[in-house]
């Protein structure tokens, strides 16, 4: 059997509800797992995937993770099938993902801001949330992008996380 999880995305930035979504199957009908998961906590679920014939079906899911006491803003999407002979996990696909509620307290929703010759992450901050101590809300959210928080570059993209 195997599993293509196309959403979320690596590093993408996710709310309270997580969608995952993509192609699994190589059996008649085979009971795949999820597991959401930051070290500390953790939401469990399965779905069915599958064409009946033995070829691979979409699937997509739509995950509540409101009720999780996640202590980090790094998340990991893992989704699997269990061995019937050994309880083995097989076939696991883990996606990290950005949780957008625990840098925006009541996260929504990002906005796209591109950088521009002389900005810096303080004025964007107090820009966007009036204050530029919050910086940390952009370079958390932009993993991919912002690796030394001294070093911004323009024409990059940055997500803005709204609450």
């Amino acid at each position: 059997m195997s599993i293509d999880v196309q959403q979320p995305r690596a590093l993408g930035l996710v709310g309270s509800h997580v969608q995952i979504a993509g192609t699994a199957g190589g059996a008649f009908e085979a009971q795949f797992n999820y597991r959401i998961h930051e070290g500390h906590d953790e939401v469990t679920g399965g779905f069915m995937a599958g064409d009946g014939t033995g070829g691979h079906g979409q699937f997509q899911v739509n995950v509540d993770v409101s009720g999780a006491s996640f202590a980090l803003d790094r998340l990991f999407v893992e989704v699997f099938w269990i061995s019937p002979k050994d309880g083995a996990e097989l076939d696991k696909v883990i996606v990290p993902v950005v949780y957008g509620p625990r840098i925006v307290p009541g996260y929504r929703v990002y906005q796209e801001y591109t950088i521009k010759p002389g900005d810096t992450l303080w004025a964007i901050a107090t820009h966007f949330y009036g204050a530029g101590n919050l910086y940390t809300r952009l370079v958390r959210a932009n993993p991919h992008v912002i690796t030394d928080p001294n070093v911004i570059h323009p024409g990059d993209v940055i997500r803005v996380p709204q609450s």
